[in-house]
């Protein structure tokens, strides 16, 4: 793992502990959900590792884990799109990172142009472009 981030064997110190012991899957992957600060939106999700998640949570910017590129990424970097971290919460397994953000640059988090990556709904059986 890393040294920032302990394993915990532990159930009870695991799920109701105060130990940030992440419990990243076999590819050192965490999922992360990243929704508006202000407003509740699921902005997106996202992988983290553990280098992503510790950056995320010394930096207060939102850092993930580029599955396609196999690189760090820091939100915005060239979007402008920064996403500053208002608050982090783990679930009680400690295998998925919420976090509510406040989105900087135009207010969009999606990389195809949309303010959220959720931009579409399934509608009798296909894909319905429906921006909130």
């Amino acid at each position: 793992m890393s040294e920032r981030f302990p394993t915990l064997t532990d159930t009870h110190a695991l799920e109701r502990g105060e130990t940030i012991a992440p419990r990243f899957d076999d590819n050192g992957l965490i999922a992360a959900i990243a929704t508006h600060a202000d407003t509740g939106e699921v902005l997106m999700f996202a992988w983290m590792n553990a280098q992503a998640l510790d950056l995320t949570l010394k930096t207060g910017k939102a850092h993930y884990w580029s599955r396609s590129r196999q690189e760090l990424w820091l939100k915005g970097e060239t979007s402008g799109q920064v996403q500053l971290v208002v608050e982090t919460r783990i679930d009680c397994d400690q295998d998925c990172v919420w976090i509510k953000v406040r989105p900087q640059g135009d207010g969009g988090a999606c990389h195809v142009g949309f303010r959220s990556c959720f931009y579409r709904v399934v509608e009798d059986g296909k894909l319905v472009e429906r921006p909130e």
